[in-house]
């Protein structure tokens, strides 16, 4: 019996997430992108922000890639797969993220203003949060600040 290989997996999770999210800004969205990843490290699941295209408040990277993702594999729990962001998720994204119970969460920069992980409600750290992601941040600070500052200075000028 002749068996096939697994498939390879992908370059670098949080660089296609950066992919997504400077597809995201080329589309006038803010630039944030999201990579959903099982335990080889294939892609389940991408998106960037499509908020304004969408009229969707909600319409976040995060919560696109989980609804693809839970399309994919036909199950609201995401069990053993790993969510990398471009930006500290939101409140609402942490909830979602604990919600499809994934495994990690990576995310390249801090949101102080708006983050809801390691900043504002810090929503894991809540005695009512069922299920808490292993957390791994900033691990590509200096280059998410510069995707959000050259798109906002943009904006702006």
């Amino acid at each position: 019996m002749k068996h096939t290989l697994p498939p390879e997996p992908t370059t670098d999770p949080l660089s296609l997430a950066f992919a997504e999210a400077e597809s995201a800004g080329g589309r006038g969205e803010v630039p944030i992108g999201c990579v959903i990843v099982d335990q080889s490290g294939n892609v389940v699941a991408k998106a960037g922000n499509r908020t304004l295209e969408l009229k969707d408040p909600t319409a976040h990277a995060e919560l696109l890639a989980i609804r693809e993702a839970a399309a994919r594999l036909g199950s609201e729990r995401l069990v053993g797969l790993d969510i990398y962001v471009t930006l500290e998720p939101c409140a609402m994204c942490a909830a979602a993220i604990s919600f499809a119970r994934l495994r990690r969460l990576y995310f390249a920069t801090d949101d102080i203003k708006m983050g809801g992980v390691e900043h504002g409600p810090r929503f894991f750290n809540q005695e009512t949060c069922h299920h808490r992601p292993e957390v791994y941040g900033g691990m590509a600070e200096a280059k998410g600040q510069a995707l959000l500052r050259q798109f906002f200075r943009e904006r702006r000028g």
